[in-house]
């Protein structure tokens, strides 16, 4: 058994049998357009965000397996509200607002791949990307929201989300 392991960045939900995915996996003589499939079977609540997949292909048998990687934090926070890309001037001009609720959300799907010890962490971390960013938080400017956090103002919404 020979496994042979790909990587590759897809649009989520819109993966297509065409580069990257067909000219790599073709020469393995397996089903692309099964993988294609599952790929967008996977991603398809990612939609149209650059998503990270890796593609294990075992040469022998051609069976298939699909992981799905974990988008950055910026493009999270991006699909959370609907925008294109960041301030260019953050502290001065916010370019969009979030939830607290969304700000969860987010900080729920990133905490396997951030450095954070618990989901309170993890929602500092996904505030000081928001900061960088220009998104508020409630109105809020991040760096506000976050201090809060740390002074125990959430402590029900975290206990709630756990």
């Amino acid at each position: 058994m020979v496994e042979k392991t790909f990587n590759f960045i897809v649009p989520g939900g819109q993966a297509s049998g065409g580069p990257p995915i067909g000219p790599a996996l073709g020469p393995l003589g397996v089903n692309i357009m099964a993988i294609v499939n599952r790929i967008n079977e996977e991603t398809k609540e990612y939609n149209g965000t650059p998503v990270p997949v890796d593609v294990t292909v075992d040469t022998d048998s051609k069976e298939f397996t699909v992981k799905v990687g974990v988008l950055s934090t910026f493009a999270l926070i991006t699909q959370a509200i609907n925008i294109k890309k960041g301030s260019g001037t953050p502290k001065t001009a916010p370019v969009g607002d979030m939830s607290f609720d969304q700000l969860l959300a987010v900080a729920k799907r990133k905490k396997e791949g951030l450095s954070a010890a618990s989901l309170k962490a993890a929602a500092r971390e996904v505030l000081g990307t928001c900061q960088s960013m220009g998104v508020t938080v409630d109105g809020k400017p991040a760096k506000e929201v976050q201090t809060a956090i740390a002074q125990g103002a959430f402590d029900a919404k975290f206990a709630g989300a756990a």
